[in-house]
Order: structure tokens, then sequence, then C-alpha cells
């Protein structure tokens, strides 16, 4: 209940004080818009109503939380109010940000006597309304602000604080960088426009927008980005998992735009090798699409891969860190296989094109259907072959590196995914191959020709090496893996100490289905030890593990092996997890209801998630920016 509560005081308290600021925002503007006689009325109204409703519904709402937060040291450190806090300075400072970005874009154009009508943003705005706009947005920032460093002074926990400021840096950094290389593709996009007619095809604000983009972004992402270089002295932050997801998104959006930027490129490359007859000027334009756009993602990839591979080495934890890396590489390696795929079928199909002598009808001939198909597998082949041949050769080790890559959920994923694609791809090439023939065999209507028939054939032998291959190379993985495991698992001896009779026999039956090839050992508690007695692991009943028997006391204390503790139904005796889990218990029992014993993880704790999935929804709207600057090249945009 306090959770849904505390999410209605904050969501209204949030959604009434944006109505405020740009109610006063409006109403300013509307004061010194002189111009604009006609609809000032108007403005003016809708800028009274918007404050007159939302300042007494936001002081209601924000007084409560702060009484609230006052009064409870759980309400003071609770997830959703950092989560309001934090974001309360992301919706005033990037307005801040981009009606700056707007006054600047615009007193450059204006003093390189370009229209600012073509600012990249806010060009029909003029000077007051940005000034307007970045005062009020830093006096609702800097209020709130000192609220969060009031907070930040009187935390007694600040887990969930720390977990929303790094979400919040980190969106930071997406931003700056979102801006730099979006200015960056711009400007090298029109010093490859250059040679050719400037004012016919880019023009001269397009290298000014660029510079303003460039000049705010990028002290926005270094300073930003030092931030959370510096805090990598705190291990919460070497081990933070929403870095490591960043470094994965940004890495691997870097990669995936420079491969299709270096398709195109080839592309353009062959076309011209082959013999098309466009101009000197032209070709430096038209390759210099891709390079603008793959330039500056290179750059990114280069860098935040460096950092993605510090970030594996932080991790003690071998199998762990592998695990981490292997998922990075199996990406890369479907991506790779994705792409040498299209480009083999590419290839059989202009081959079988040549073979029948059929003409194109495109002016280019056959060099377009070429160029394609060599400039996929050109950046496809590589990229497959040097992600999945490592991976391959770590799985064939006999080494417990090999054993861990073999049993590895991401490595799994990827060959049951190939398996799938291949299985569909080849019952839907199937499908269509065979209702072409039965529709001629009974006389149907049909445009179905030889040349269709052996793209099909090609089509399905493609996909069915594909799953010959990979699903080979899971059987071996199987036998192998078996093997392995069945050796160190009849290796691994359990001793179960029995108090009631019931116990050992219950233990056994649930490893007789879950590790049948575990030995298992029951001992009595109230006999004594054997001495020939082999022992990995123990297992001990909750209600005897805190009051040992004196025959086995003495050797359960001196075994250094694992030992794991498992409830049994003996009265007023439960297992916490930790502190919290103790005190809610507590809390639960003095109210006369049943114990029934949760995990350990604070409700207050899923707002953490929930941002995460904003921040997330933000990255992947960086990331499908990026892509479709990428796709653009291939479309040929």
């Amino acid at each position: 209940m306090k959770t849904i509560r505390r999410l209605y005081f904050y969501a209204v308290a949030a959604i009434s004080i944006e109505v405020v600021l740009w109610g006063i925002i409006g109403l300013i503007r509307s004061i010194f818009n002189t111009q604009d006689i006609s609809n000032n009325a108007s403005n003016l109204a809708q800028a009274l109503a918007l404050i007159f409703v939302g300042v007494p519904i936001f002081l209601i709402h924000w007084f409560w939380t702060q009484r609230a937060s006052a009064a409870d040291a759980e309400e003071h450190s609770a997830s959703i109010r950092a989560v309001f806090l934090y974001g309360i300075l992301l919706g005033t400072l990037i307005p801040v940000i981009q009606n700056l970005l707007a006054f600047i874009n615009r007193t450059i154009l204006f003093s390189t006597h370009l229209s600012v009508a073509r600012a990249v943003v806010g060009g029909s705005q003029t000077w007051v309304d940005n000034l307007i706009a970045v005062i009020v947005n830093l006096l609702i920032a800097a209020y709130f602000w000192n609220v969060l460093k009031s907070d930040w002074s009187s935390l007694a926990e600040t887990e969930n604080f720390a977990e929303i400021r790094r979400l919040y840096r980190f969106i930071w950094v997406l931003y700056g960088l979102l801006m730099t290389v979006y200015g960056t593709q711009q400007a090298l996009t029109y010093v490859f426009a250059f040679p050719g007619n400037v004012l016919g095809t880019i023009g001269k604000e397009t290298a000014v927008n660029a510079i303003a983009l460039m000049l705010i972004g990028a002290p926005i992402w270094y300073f930003t980005w030092r931030l959370l270089q510096d805090a990598l002295a705190d291990p919460a932050e070497k081990e933070s998992y929403l870095r490591l997801g960043i470094l994965y998104l940004l890495t691997l959006g870097g990669v995936i735009v420079s491969l299709v930027s270096a398709g195109e490129l080839t592309y353009l490359i062959l076309l011209r090798l082959f013999g098309s007859d466009e101009s000197t000027a032209e070709f430096i334009r038209l390759i210099g699409g891709p390079i603008a756009v793959g330039v500056p993602l290179g750059v990114v990839w280069m860098y935040y891969g460096t950092w993605l591979n510090r970030q594996f080495a932080f991790d003690e934890n071998g199998p762990r860190r592998e695990g981490k890396q292997r998922l990075y590489t199996y990406i890369l390696s479907f991506l790779g296989l994705a792409s040498s795929t299209f480009g083999v079928l590419a290839l059989f199909s202009v081959l079988i094109d040549l073979a029948l002598g059929d003409s194109f009808l495109s002016e280019q001939g056959i060099r377009e259907p070429l160029a394609g198909a060599f400039a996929t597998l050109a950046v496809g082949l590589p990229v497959w072959l040097t992600t999945w041949r490592p991976m391959q050769a770590q799985a064939l080790t006999s080494a417990d590196t090999g054993d861990h890559a073999r049993r590895s959920l991401i490595r799994k994923s990827y060959l049951y995914l190939v398996l799938f694609v291949s299985v569909i791809g080849g019952m839907g090439t199937a499908g269509a191959l065979v209702f072409e023939l039965i529709n001629m065999a009974l006389g149907g209507s049909s445009t179905f020709s030889l040349k269709d028939a052996l793209n099909e054939l090609t089509a399905l032998a493609t996909f069915a090496v594909l799953l010959v291959y990979h699903l080979s190379v899971l059987r071996k993985d199987g036998v192998t893996r078996e093997d392995a495991l069945t050796d160190k698992q009849s290796n691994f001896h359990v001793v179960v100490f029995d108090h009631d009779g019931k116990f050992g026999e219950a233990v056994k039956a649930v490893f007789a289905k879950r590790a049948p090839d575990v030995p298992v050992r029951v001992l009595t508690m109230n006999e004594a030890v054997p001495e020939d007695v082999k022992a990995d692991a123990v297992v001990l009943p909750g209600s005897v593990a805190v009051d040992l028997p004196v025959t086995a006391a003495a050797w359960i204390r001196s075994f250094g092996g694992s030992r794991f503790i498992v409830s049994d139904e003996a009265a007023g005796v439960f297992w916490m997890n930790d502190f919290e889990q103790a005190a809610d218990s507590a809390k639960t029992l003095a109210e006369g209801q049943d114990l029934r014993p949760q995990s350990s993880k604070r409700t207050s704790s899923i707002w953490t998630y929930v941002a995460y999935v904003f921040a997330g929804l933000f990255a992947c709207q960086l990331l499908f920016i990026l892509l479709g600057l990428g796709i653009s090249l291939v479309a040929g945009n």
C-alpha cells in the first residue's frame, strides 16, 4: 500500500510541476511578445489556466511527500523519491540545453548571414523565448537540486539514490553523445558534399548546425562521462549491471552501424570498379554518406569497446566474466552469419541469372546486384569467422573453460536461434516451391519460371547447410557436456543428516530426480559419524542446525566443505536472508499474522527497475536513430 500511495503522490507532483513550469514560461513569453497581439489573449489565458490549476495540486502533493520523507526513513530513501528528484532535474535541465542550443545555433547562422529558420532546433523562436525558458527551468532545477542535496546529506541508506544517480548520469552521457555524433555526421556530410554544387545540395547551414551541436554535446558528454569514470573507485560502480548494459548498447550500436556503413561504402567502391559512369565529384559525394556515419560510430565502437573489455576484467569470477564476453561475441556472430547468408543468396541469384542469360533492366546491368552481393559478404563473412571460430574452439576444449562454454545459456540460445531461423526459412522456401509445382501440375495460372525454381532450390540448400552444421554442433556439445558432467557429479559426495527418519529419504528422492549422478549417503544424527564417510557437502535440516546433537556436532564443526541448510517444519524456526527480512518478519508476527518469509528484496526497489525501463527506452531510441542513419545509407539516401 505504501508503494502505491508513494507512486500516486510523486506522479501527480511531477506532472503538476511541469504544468506549472510551462504555464509560467507561456505567461512570461506572452507578456514580452508584443508582435503577435491577435494570439496574445488566448496564450495568456492558457498560461494562467495552467498555473491556477497546477499550483495548488502540486503544493498539496509535494508538501505531503516532504512531510512523509521527514517523518519516515523508508520514505526518505525510497527509490521512487530518487526517481522523482532526478527525473525533475532531467525534465528541467534538458529544456535548458535545448534552448541554449537553439540560441547558439541561430546566433551563428545570423552572424554568417544565413537564415535562422534553418537552425536544427528553435528556428522560429527568439532569444527572448530561449532566455525565459532557460531562467524558469533553471530556477525550478535549482530548488529541486537543493532538495536532493539535502536528502543526500541525511540519508541513512544510500543504495537506492546511488542507483538512480548512476542512471541519471548515463542518460546525460547518451544525450551528449547523440548530439556529438550527429554533429560530426553533419560536418562530414558537408565536407564530402563541398566538391559538388554546394548551394544546390548541402547548404552552409549544415556546417553551422554541426558546429552548434558539437559545441553543446561534446562538453555534456565529456563531463558526465568523466564523473562516471571517477566513480570507478567505488566497487558498486565497477559491479554495476547498468554500466555493463550501457557499454553493451554503445559498443553494439557502434559496431552495427559501422558495419552497415562499411558495406555501403564497399558497394559504392565496387560499382566504381565495375565501371559505373558517375563523375568523380558525384562519387565523392556518394561515398561521403557512409563515411560520415561510419567514422563517428566507428570511434564510438572502438572507444566504448575498450571500456567494455575493461568492464569484463573488473569481474574476478572467471566463468561469469567469460559469460559476459560471450554475450557480446555471439550477438556479433549471429549478425555476421545473417549478413553472410544474405550475401550468399544474393550471389547465387546473380550466378543463376548469368547462367540463364537473363538481361537486367536497370542501367547498371549486372553491376548493382553483383556489387551488392560481394559487399554484403565482405562485411558479414569476416565478422562471423572472427567471432564464431574462437567461440567454437573454446567449446571444444576439455578444460573447465570448455565445459562452461558448452553449458552456457547464451551458446544454447545462439544455436537454437540459428536452428529456428534455418527450419522456418527452409520450411517457407520449400512450401513456396511445392506450391508452385503443384499449381503448375494442376494447370493453374502462374509466372513461375526456371529462374525462380533455381533461386528457391539454392535458398533451400543454404538453409539446409545451416541447419545440418549447427545441429551437429549442438549434438556434439550435448555429448561432450554429458560425459564431463557425469564424471564430475559422480565424484561429488553428499551426506544427509536425518533427524526423524523422513528427512533423509525425502532428500534422496529429490536428488534422484534432480541430480541422479550425485552419490548421496544418509546418516542418522543420533549415531556417530563413520570414519570412512566421504563428503564434499552436507545437508542439514534447519531445526537441527541451530541445535546440533553431541554425536555429530564435532564432525560437522570440523567439516570443511559446503553446508546446505534446508528449512523444515519445526515450530518457531525460520531462516532469514538478512536483517531487513528479520525485521519484516518480526513485524508480521507482532501483528498476529502467519509468518511467510519472503525475499529480502524490498518492494520499493522495483522503482529502480522502472527507472531502468525508461532509461532503456531512451537508450533504445538512441540506438534506433543510429541504426536509422546506417539503414538510410542502404536505401540510398
